[in-house]
């Protein structure tokens, strides 16, 4: 049977991607993981490494797509016959992380190609909703399924369906050109529950200027798939 990589892009994450990485490990099925520190200023790579992670690092920050698909390509190299699943994790889920099984098994049975997690437990954010709206409501737009967490970065596929979606959008952008590109080209694309969750974005100037990015990068995906 196909193993699961796990895929774990993280930034200055040394408080969290030690327990993140932990939990990923103990996953039924996971036989590696690998935390691509994108220009970290913290310890994050190190840490990630004493917990059991194979560590790729980006000398800069280059964003969340780049860093999935080095990630991808990594994990490529670890391959034997048969390509591994890819599990994609958020590197601040913390214990949380080991919740992710329910990702894997629908693209393990061949029940789906991609995976897309819906958090049971809503955690409040800072935000108001914007960016979750312009990302639900260009899905739906685009290929008349309307997701629940669109931009839910707990995603499990298989390699060929994410080959099929290279070159990934730029930045934020990421999760909803996936969904839309997967599915255009007639994958199977399924929303699973779990119990899982990270930190909330809080509302200081630097949260803000995060959801602008956001913003910014779902739109660019969006008119690029008009």
């Amino acid at each position: 049977m196909t193993g699961t990589a796990v895929i774990i892009p993280a930034k200055d994450e040394a408080d969290r991607i030690g327990a993140t990485v932990t939990a990923a490990l103990a996953l039924s099925g996971v036989d590696l993981v690998m935390v691509v520190d994108d220009g970290s200023t913290d310890q994050t790579g190190r840490v990630a490494k004493a917990a059991g992670a194979r560590v790729v690092r980006h000398s800069r920050n280059r964003g969340k797509a780049a860093a999935m698909e080095s990630g991808a390509e990594a994990v490529r190299l670890f391959d034997g016959e048969e390509p591994r699943h890819l599990l994609f994790l958020d590197a601040d889920l913390g214990e949380s992380a080991h919740a992710a099984a329910p990702l894997i098994k629908p693209v393990m049975t061949g029940e789906a190609d991609m995976t897309i997690a819906v958090f049971a437990t809503r955690v409040k954010l800072g935000g108001h909703g914007f960016v979750v709206r312009l990302a639900r409501q260009g899905i739906e737009r685009a290929t008349g399924w309307t997701p629940t967490q669109p931009l839910n970065g707990q995603r499990c596929l298989t390699r060929a369906a994410f080959e099929a979606a290279r070159p990934l959008a730029h930045g934020f952008g990421v999760e909803t050109a996936l969904t839309i590109d997967l599915l255009r080209r007639g994958f199977r694309v399924r929303e699973v529950e779990v119990e899982m969750s990270h930190r909330a974005t809080g509302t200081d100037w630097k949260a803000q200027l995060h959801r602008a990015r956001q913003f910014r990068d779902v739109a660019r995906a969006l008119l690029a798939r008009r």
